[in-house]
């Protein structure tokens, strides 16, 4: 098998026409979209939240449990699609770990299942106006405790 450069032709057309398409629209919207500079438009954006106070704020424990929910999933996938992959000859009467191999992968999904259990226990995915209140009011006592704890620190 040789090496041929114009094999590689359709994936230079790809990134070619990604770029041009990208490049097209963020012109178009600098040409006829508006100019209208408000305060609410030049104001920082920050994730969904006003950027008020200070920049060492303590984030609601929901925002961790999301972010382990993220990768808790994440690592399913990475496991799961190659396991998927070499099941199938891993099951072959070469290597007769059909089984073994099987309980495994339902060992692993088991603990992948307490993972999100606990974390729709702990609410991380309740996003209601009864938890954003439970939330704000919790970030609120954080930093009463920080302000508290800097205050007693000066004295």
């Amino acid at each position: 098998m040789t090496f041929n450069l114009i094999d590689y032709l359709p994936v230079l057309l790809m990134f070619v026409v990604a770029a041009g398409f990208a490049i097209t629209f963020i012109g178009l919207s600098q040409l006829v979209g508006q100019r209208k500079r408000t305060r609410t438009k030049l104001m920082p954006y920050e994730c969904g939240k006003d950027p008020v106070g200070s920049a060492r704020e303590r984030f609601s424990v929901k925002f961790y449990l999301i972010a382990m929910l993220f990768i808790l999933f994440d690592i399913e996938v990475i496991f799961l699609v190659p396991w998927a992959v070499v099941f199938k000859r891993l099951s072959s009467p070469e290597y007769g770990l059909s089984n073994v191999v099987y309980f495994e992968m339902l060992i692993f999904i088991t603990l992948l299942a307490a993972g999100l259990i606990y974390v729709i226990k702990k609410g991380a995915l309740d996003w209601t106006e009864g938890a954003r209140r439970e939330a704000e009011a919790e970030g609120r006592l954080l930093e009463a405790t920080e302000e508290r704890d800097t205050r007693v620190k000066a004295a």
